[in-house]
């Protein structure tokens, strides 16, 4: 894709690159590639390179759109503390029902998650936004095709292929927050429990959040994401339940906005590509 064509993709998402003055600008960028940092030897291929690209230029798949009729079910939304006992069935179907909290009332639906069920990485993001309130599947559009561009590059998936691993993907919130503002803690406790579970089934060797209302949700913790990013963290179940290693790294919409981050991202994947490979 040349330079022009990319601005173009990117004016029309909204996202606003920092370039040059002068006539010389659009040559130099379209001449001069990108250094390589000091972390990667020039041989080295950055996968996210041509993933931000594609990410960025190239329509996102679409999910088939989960029926209005599956939304309208009248089972009996049970308490909580019911949660921990749930299987895959039970704890959908309670998720798809809850009103514990006042986001039920301007969603679509509720986004309960996606991927392989026993996987070995699990991906906890915010929140669904409006696309995902509409198609009912966390991280579509092109922040999802981006996720998904990240997983392929340590080879995992939410529908793995090949010789992929699984990915099973969550969020904190599965409910959309209006105007895709922060969940407020009173809607984080409430769907806590519906996580909780969620983890205690996949039985992840690794938990990735990404962005940081994710990883201070999942952390109980204010520092900010460039200080989660640093070192590695736990995540135990309450009660002394079991405890699950945690690795922070930039959501894909943050990505989208700022490209130049991506290096730093890619080093965060190739964390958890190790710890995964040390873990089985």
């Amino acid at each position: 894709m040349d330079a022009a064509t990319r601005l173009r993709y990117l004016d029309a998402m909204g996202i606003s690159l920092w370039q040059r003055r002068g006539a010389a600008a659009q040559s130099a960028m379209q001449s001069v590639p990108a250094a390589a940092p000091e972390h990667l030897s020039p041989k080295e291929h950055d996968p996210l390179d041509s993933a931000l690209e594609r990410a960025i230029a190239e329509p996102a798949p679409d999910f088939p759109v989960t029926s209005p009729e599956r939304k309208a079910q009248t089972s009996p939304v049970p308490e909580p503390a019911g949660v921990s006992g749930m299987d895959w069935a039970e704890l959908e179907l309670s998720v798809k029902n809850c009103r514990q909290c006042g986001l039920c009332e301007e969603r679509k639906q509720a986004v309960f998650g996606v991927g392989v069920q026993t996987a070995g990485l699990m991906v906890i993001g915010e929140g669904p936004g409006a696309e995902e309130d509409r198609q009912g599947y966390p991280f579509v559009g092109p922040a999802g095709k981006l996720l998904d561009a990240m997983l392929a590059a340590i080879n995992h998936s939410r529908a793995p292929r090949g010789g992929e691993q699984g990915t099973y993907i969550a969020n904190v919130v599965k409910c959309r927050p209006p105007k895709n503002r922060d969940p407020k803690p009173e809607e984080s406790q409430a769907c806590r429990p519906y996580l909780e579970r969620q983890i205690a089934l996949v039985q992840p060797r690794l938990i990735m959040a990404v962005g940081r209302v994710a990883a201070q949700n999942l952390l109980g913790s204010d520092e900010p994401l460039g200080r989660l990013r640093t070192g590695m963290h736990a995540y135990q179940l309450p009660e002394g339940g079991q405890s699950f290693p945690v690795l922070v790294t930039y959501h894909p919409a943050y990505l989208l906005r700022s490209p130049q981050d991506k290096r730093k991202a890619w080093e965060d994947l190739k964390r958890a590509r190790s710890l995964l490979a040390e873990s089985r």
